[in-house]
């Protein structure tokens, strides 16, 4: 559905995207990840069709962006990190005046209309002036607007950016809906775990670079360099860490508030070892769970050390 091929940008000697390659098919929420500045917006624009890139190549529903430009814009939906609105207009008129705009015509405007504002959940709103809207509730009007189309690619910059914590769970409940309703989403964000839960795959870009690329699950453990534990035992706590201090699995363990935290060496996955000596050796566990790695660690784990 969207494929680039090493799409690359330069302003003079900065490279504002290099060489970034992604894949994704019907029904992938895309999380693209990064700082500001770091070419999230730079590489959506160029699927967009809205800027040229200076080198690579890339396919929207089967059509390359130089080729059959006119074409992908009738497929995508794009949503900037800032729009204007017209504040003299209702949020129906809104709508109806974008509807216009991408040739819907005659009376199935309106329902059109009507349709894209139940699904964002501001059908309340329909008569109220657009001058009147929280941050959050235009943010929504703005998706219904990227909506109007029914593109089955769309292309979402920081939509959850300047909102409140309500807000931001209203917008993370719409991608899950446009998930399952068979859209392509690429939705920018820097930050990191309002996007864990929705998408199905993550891409992380740091000064143009894509340093991570894969489903949740990948990156985590791509991140990962080795398996953390975390061990509660009844009582003898420091007899234990002493025990699995002894064992070749173990690279360290300390003891934090009577937790035992146990780090694995590299490259060591199985660790069933550790629960069933401490059974032979009469001790009764309260607590035993692999320590999670968030998009945030991951990310700071993967983008170290990087420079320009």
């Amino acid at each position: 559905m969207i494929e680039t091929i090493k799409l690359t940008k330069r302003y003079g000697q900065l490279i504002a995207a290099n060489e970034i390659t992604i894949s994704l098919d019907d029904g992938d929420v895309f999380g693209f990840i990064g700082p500001n500045g770091s070419g999230k917006t730079t590489t959506m624009r160029m699927i967009a069709t809205l800027l040229n890139p200076d080198y690579g190549e890339c396919y929207v529903c089967g059509k390359s962006i130089y080729t059959d430009p006119e074409e992908i814009r009738r497929m995508v939906g794009y949503m900037p990190d800032f729009f204007g609105v017209y504040d003299d207009m209702t949020v129906m008129e809104y709508l109806e005046f974008f509807a216009s705009t991408y040739r819907i015509h005659g009376p199935g405007r309106r329902k059109i209309c009507e349709e894209k504002l139940e699904l964002v959940d501001m059908s309340f709103k329909r008569d109220a002036m657009v001058s009147q809207l929280s941050r959050g509730q235009t943010q929504r009007v703005g998706l219904a607007r990227t909506l109007l189309h029914d593109p089955q690619v769309l292309l979402l910059d920081e939509p959850a950016s300047g909102l409140d914590p309500r807000a931001r769970i209203e917008i993370r409940n719409l991608l899950r809906r446009l998930g399952e309703m068979k859209k392509t989403v690429i939705v920018s964000s820097h930050i990191l775990p309002e996007l864990a839960d929705v998408c199905t795959r993550v891409g992380m870009i740091e000064k143009g670079i894509m340093v991570a690329d894969g489903n949740v699950a990948e990156v985590m453990r791509k991140a990962r360099e080795s398996i953390s534990l975390e061990i509660k035992v009844v009582d003898r706590t420091e007899e234990a860490a002493k025990l699995f201090e002894q064992m070749d699995e173990v690279a360290s363990v300390d003891i934090q508030k009577g937790i035992l935290r146990v780090t694995l060496k590299p490259g060591v996955e199985d660790y069933s070892v550790l629960p069933a000596a401490l059974l032979e050796n009469g001790y009764r566990l309260l607590m035993f769970r692999e320590e999670e790695v968030n998009l945030e660690t991951a990310f700071m784990t993967l983008t170290q050390g990087m420079q320009q």
